[in-house]
């Protein structure tokens, strides 16, 4: 069954490619009109969106509920995968330094780019909170394994033109670091892309899931440094995204 009706795709790989675009221009866009606000406002903009993605989180991480999961492992089962992937996931980016190394790479961006008012957590927030919003979901997993089996790009097409939008809100509160998630784009959506052209449907509907869910939480992480609540160290978390999908396989597999 295809995972899109609409028209033949122009090439494998342009959905990616305009949601690229998209968050460039929204992210230039964003920095244009994020230079005339006042900081109040600039203030504002953040803690909007902080509540944005505690949204999104919420309703990402919902999906440690899905019918697929508990058909796949049992009832409640997926939120045992769920802990387990945040616990082992979070000590082997903690061992990693994961954090430390993130924001060593983006004093060097800083420096390189002039951007020396801002400090390197800052920098890291720009670039890693909307690397997540526009990368962690259904819609780009699918979208993507959809666009590389050659399905057609509709989803990536209509997600572009929301992370255009989102991208213009985060550059003009978060600044210049907004623009770099693009590149995160194109590497997270395009090697997806290929790994559908390659492989064919790689990610049943319950793995799907359970990245999703585990990405809701990190959100929710990145949301509490948002809204000035707490300072998570974010990027030692991600392990987690990888192992939530291999422990899920895992259990599945004695189950």
């Amino acid at each position: 069954m295809p995972l899109s009706t609409g028209l033949a795709p122009l090439f494998i790989g342009v959905g990616t490619v305009a949601n690229v675009g998209t968050v460039l221009v929204g992210g230039l866009i964003g920095l244009l009109i994020g230079n005339k606000l006042p900081e109040r406002t600039r203030t504002l903009v953040t803690q909007s969106l902080g509540l944005i993605t505690v949204v999104l989180a919420l309703q990402n991480a919902w999906q440690i509920s899905s019918t697929a999961l508990s058909d796949l492992v049992g009832h409640g089962v997926g939120m045992i995968v769920l802990v387990m992937a945040l616990l082992f996931g979070g000590i082997a980016g903690s061992l990693l330094r994961l954090q430390d190394r993130v924001e060593g790479l983006a004093g060097y961006l800083t420096d390189r780019l002039g951007r020396g008012g801002e400090t390197r957590q800052h920098f890291v927030t720009a670039i890693v909170t909307p690397t997540l919003l526009f990368c962690i979901g259904p819609l780009t997993i699918v979208g993507s394994l959809s666009d590389g089996l050659g399905r057609g790009a509709d989803q990536l097409l209509v997600k572009s033109i929301l992370d255009g939008f989102a991208a213009i809100a985060f550059a003009s509160s978060l600044g210049v670091g907004v623009l770099l998630s693009a590149g995160m784009v194109a590497i997270i959506q395009g090697s997806l892309t290929l790994a559908g052209f390659l492989l064919g449907d790689v990610l049943p509907t319950p793995y799907v899931d359970i990245i999703t869910a585990t990405g809701g939480v990190i959100l929710l992480a990145l949301a509490l440094g948002l809204l000035g609540v707490k300072q998570i160290r974010v990027a030692e978390l991600l392990p987690a995204l990888i192992l939530a999908p291999l422990l899920l396989l895992g259990v599945a597999l004695v189950f």
